[in-house]
């Protein structure tokens, strides 16, 4: 049993030529068990921008405070010189925009070691299986980032290696497979050989430093707690939105698009944070029970709704700051593709507290910016008493995920001067980066460490991905039966209007008209 304890760390700040430490102290209460963190797709995207980065930046921070090991399981050979340069690049690229220092990149990579393992088998895993009884007593963290597809041979391989016993745990990167019935295949698999309550299903958006501050802003805060309901609030807005088209990712998201890549997973867990009754107490399981709730109880679409309250749009050719971008088709090199990169949908949360209020959810590629952005509309005062013709607009609390992370509070103020009550809206603003001097952690900093410790509030549970899944199919079910077409839309912009809905309602354009 890991035991817990504080302790003083000296964090590790070693100039660039020398490896003198550097007297930044910090402290942290609690003793990490060793463990092995065993990377399938080890040389890939995903593990070399994001996973080595965050292990690196809790190491200079002196999180690490214990005996570990990163292996990077890869089925190629020949490669460990370009590997680790591949490695050192990007860590020395998460060092951008802090204080000028070579934090031990070194001794960080002494730790990471290269693992050929052609296939998912016993044979395939023996060399990992002689490194790892090196270190008998060390927790064995197993990191799949390889598709959903994977994850069912290499847990059974882990078992018939007899690599995977009750202390190990396994984090499952997105997506869990391509439908409710792949999704639970594929966890069928993998609860052959770990239980719940060693399956980390990560979402990375539940990491990042805004969306945190979502529960402490709601839940330790009188003000917006007691106007958190439908008799105050008019409507909620969630966007996703990313001005990239598919880059690298042209075969796997061909297969998913917009609504599976980004709904199924990151907005509904921004809809769940917004949306979800105060949890008993801050742990996995009353967390993840309040989320489910509201994942039930999504209103289901039909053929009759998804007309009026759901656009999928795919991107042509267009202009991005002055560039010109190709359209979806050109990125995939396709003549032609029913997939969306545009979702936007309207839809409620059919509960007590949420009763009538519209939830607008959208996501898009090449839009005209990039920003994550949630916008809470209250409703207007009752009766306007000021004289004035100008229209009362609504309060607003915008939270700002990214980029530039803020939280605004839209109210109407008087304009200074004679003239009687004139009055705008202006912003009562908190600019994360302006207040806090402390650096933002990634998101994947947080969650790899809340494996290590072996807490499970900020990942899935396998009921949450079933209801998920089960809404998703309400859409994906209705756009098939109804054979809703794409909208193309020009890149650089906010996608489609209001004009292509058939109802003539116009919550498109009217939501997102300031953007």
């Amino acid at each position: 049993m890991t035991k817990y304890f504080k302790i003083e760390i000296v964090s590790v700040n070693l100039t660039l030529n020398k490896t003198a430490f550097m007297a930044k102290k910090i402290k942290h209460k609690e003793q990490f068990q060793n463990f092995n963190l065993v990377v399938f797709g080890g040389t890939g995207d995903l593990a070399l921008r994001k996973i080595y980065p965050a292990l690196y930046q809790r190491y200079i921070d002196g999180q690490l405070n214990c005996k570990y090991n990163i292996i990077a399981i890869t089925r190629k050979t020949d490669q460990e010189d370009h590997f680790r340069s591949q490695v050192r690049l990007f860590l020395e690229k998460s060092l951008e925009g802090t204080k000028g220092f070579d934090t031990g990149i070194n001794e960080f990579m002494s730790n990471i070691q290269l693992v050929i393992a052609r296939e998912p088998s016993v044979q395939g895993y023996k060399k990992l299986k002689e490194f790892l009884e090196n270190f008998k007593g060390y927790q064995n963290i197993y990191y799949f980032s390889t598709p959903s597809s994977a994850f069912g041979p290499i847990s059974k391989a882990l078992k018939d290696s007899k690599l995977a016993d009750k202390n190990s745990k396994v984090v499952l990167e997105k997506p869990l497979g391509h439908s409710l019935e792949s999704s639970i295949t594929i966890n069928n698999e993998i609860t052959k050989t770990f239980d719940e309550s060693q399956i980390y299903r990560i979402d990375h958006y539940l990491g990042k430093e805004t969306v945190q501050n979502l529960m402490v802003l709601r839940f330790a805060n009188n003000l917006f707690e007691r106007a958190w309901n439908a008799e105050n609030i008019d409507s909620i807005q969630i966007t996703v939105a990313e001005s990239l088209g598919v880059e690298k990712r042209a075969g796997y998201y061909d297969q998913s698009g917009a609504l599976l890549d980004m709904v199924q997973n990151h907005l509904l867990q921004l809809l769940c944070l917004v949306a979800m009754e105060p949890p008993f107490a801050l742990n996995a399981n009353e967390v993840r029970n309040e989320k489910l709730k509201i994942l039930r109880s999504l209103r289901p679409f039909t053929k009759e709704s998804i007309r009026s309250e759901s656009i999928k749009g795919q991107y042509t050719r267009g202009n991005i700051e002055g560039r010109k971008v190709n359209s979806y088709l050109e990125d995939i090199e396709k003549y032609e593709s029913k997939t969306e990169t545009f979702v936007a949908l309207k839809t409620f949360v059919d509960n007590w507290r949420w009763k009538n209020v519209p939830f607008y959810l959208r996501t898009g590629k090449r839009m005209k910016k990039r920003y994550s952005e949630i916008v809470i509309n209250f409703k207007q005062v009752k009766h306007n008493i000021f004289p004035s013709k100008e229209e009362m607009n609504n309060n607003k609390l915008i939270i700002r995920l990214q980029p530039e992370e803020r939280i605004e509070l839209i109210q109407m103020t008087k304009i200074p001067g004679p003239g009687g009550y004139r009055y705008k809206p202006t912003a009562l603003k908190l600019d994360y980066i302006d207040t806090f001097e402390e650096r933002f952690p990634e998101a994947y900093e947080r969650l790899i460490i809340d494996v290590i410790r072996g807490n499970q509030t900020l990942f899935m549970s396998q009921d949450e991905l079933v209801a998920a899944w089960t809404w998703i199919e309400t859409i994906t079910n209705s756009w098939k039966s109804t054979n809703s077409k794409n909208v193309l839309y020009a890149a650089g912009t906010w996608g489609p209007g209001d004009e292509i809905l058939s109802s003539g309602e116009s919550w498109i354009t009217k939501k997102w008209k300031n953007k």
